[in-house]
């Protein structure tokens, strides 16, 4: 008996030289950077989980809205995470997600979500600089900038 196994072709092509984006160097930088890049129109209405992909020089390579929920909350596959870390080329990552209700305190699952990923992220050499949770009007909280990371 034949097994046939399928071929998996795996390509990476940037869009933009990530060379010439400015790096990110603080919370307030990437919120402003997420905000640019997220839809104005459901901010306040549904969560989204996206990620910021950077290289070592902390120049963004792209963002990637990894996860649409409900109202209070959405579902994060880390296995889909570390496939487009990795599929990047990405050394380094901020996690970001948003609150509909504008309320900016940092849920039990959001604390554990951010754990798991920084423990994933560990075993393959890229560093979690920051979980940022956005408001619709504007706010936002940073890890690390709380000393939560």
């Amino acid at each position: 008996m034949e097994h046939k196994v399928k071929e998996l072709q795996i390509s990476y092509r940037e869009k933009s030289n990530t060379l010439d984006s400015t790096p990110v160097t603080n919370s307030a930088e990437v919120a402003q950077l997420l905000y640019q890049n997220w839809d104005a129109d459901t901010i306040g209405l549904h969560e989204t989980f996206m990620i910021v992909l950077l290289n070592q020089a902390n120049h963004v390579k792209g963002i990637h809205a990894l996860s649409k929920g409900g109202i209070t909350g959405t579902m994060v596959d880390i296995r889909v995470l570390f496939a487009i870390v990795l599929k990047s080329l990405s050394v380094k990552l901020i996690l970001a997600h948003n609150h509909p209700t504008g309320v900016l305190v940092a849920s039990e699952s959001d604390r554990m979500i951010t754990q798991k990923i920084k423990e994933g992220a560990k075993l393959l050499d890229v560093q979690v600089l920051d979980h940022i949770i956005l408001a619709p009007d504007g706010r936002y909280h940073s890890f690390a900038d709380k000393g939560e990371l």
